[in-house]
C-alpha cells in the first residue's frame, strides 16, 4: 500500500504524461458536453417554466424521467445510431471523442433543462405578473428570467459537469476506451484497477476529485461575488 501511494504521488509530482493526456481528454469531452447541454437545456427549461400549452405537464414529466436515463442505454442507442449500419455510420464517429461528447450531452441536457425549469419557475412567481403586464411573449419572458437567474443557474451547470465528468457507461460503449484516443479518467480508472496498476488509477482518481473541487470552488466564489454585487 505504501509503495502504491508513493508511486501515485510521484506520478502527480512529475506530471505523468499518461495522467495529463487522460485528464485533458476527459476535461475537453465533459466541458464540450456541458456546453451543449447548457445551450439546449437552459432555453428549453426556461420556456417550459413560463409557457402554457396543451400537453405541457406530459413534457415536463418526460423531461424529469429523462434525468434518470441509464447511461448504458444511452450508449447503446448512440452505438446503434453511429455504427456502420446506422443512419450516421458513414460519418465514422463511433469510437471517437465526438461520440463521447454526444453521449454525455444526452445525459446532461435533461438535467440542465429540469433544474432550469425549477429555478425559472420560482423566479416567475415573483416577476411573472410584472413581465406579463409588459405584454412580453413567453420566449421573451423566458430570456428575461434566464438573465435574472443567471447566477442561480450555475447549479445546473455544476450538476451537469458532475454527471458528465464522472460518467463511465455511455462513454465506454461509444468510445471504446482506446488508449491515447478515447480513454477518459473514469474508464481508465476502471481498466487500470482491473489490470492492477493501482498507482495510475489512484492518480487519476485524485485528479478527478481535484477538478470537481476546483470547479465547485470557482462557482462558489462567483456566486459570492454576485451576491455582494447585487445584494
Amino acid at each position: 500500500m505504501t509503495e502504491t501511494l508513493h508511486e501515485t504521488f510521484a506520478r502527480l509530482a512529475t506530471l505523468d504524461r499518461d495522467v495529463l493526456a487522460i485528464a485533458w481528454l476527459s476535461l475537453r469531452v465533459s466541458l464540450s458536453a456541458v456546453a451543449i447541454g447548457l445551450l439546449i437545456g437552459i432555453p428549453l427549461g426556461a420556456f417550459l417554466a413560463v409557457a402554457r400549452f396543451r400537453g405541457r405537464a406530459a413534457v415536463v414529466g418526460l423531461l424529469n424521467a429523462f434525468m434518470g436515463l441509464p447511461p448504458v442505454i444511452v450508449g447503446l442507442v448512440l452505438y446503434l445510431v453511429l455504427s456502420r449500419s446506422g443512419p450516421f455510420g458513414p460519418l465514422g464517429l463511433l469510437f471517437t471523442p465526438v461520440a463521447m461528447v454526444a453521449a454525455q450531452a444526452v445525459l446532461a441536457t435533461p438535467l440542465v433543462a429540469a433544474l432550469t425549469r425549477q429555478v425559472v419557475a420560482d423566479a416567475d412567481e415573483h416577476l411573472g405578473e410584472q413581465l406579463r403586464s409588459l405584454r412580453l411573449s413567453a420566449p421573451r419572458r423566458a430570456l428575461v428570467l434566464i438573465y435574472h437567474t443567471r447566477f442561480s443557474l450555475m447549479t445546473a451547470a455544476l450538476a451537469a459537469f458532475g454527471r458528465a465528468i464522472s460518467e463511465i457507461g455511455a462513454v465506454l460503449v461509444v468510445g471504446g476506451n482506446i488508449d491515447g484516443h478515447t480513454r477518459t479518467m473514469t474508464t481508465a480508472i476502471s481498466l487500470e484497477t482491473q489490470k492492477g496498476d493501482l498507482s495510475l488509477a489512484l492518480a487519476l482518481g485524485l485528479v478527478l476529485i481535484g477538478l470537481v473541487i476546483v470547479v465547485n470552488a470557482m462557482a462558489a466564489l462567483l456566486r459570492g461575488h454576485a451576491a455582494r454585487a447585487y445584494g
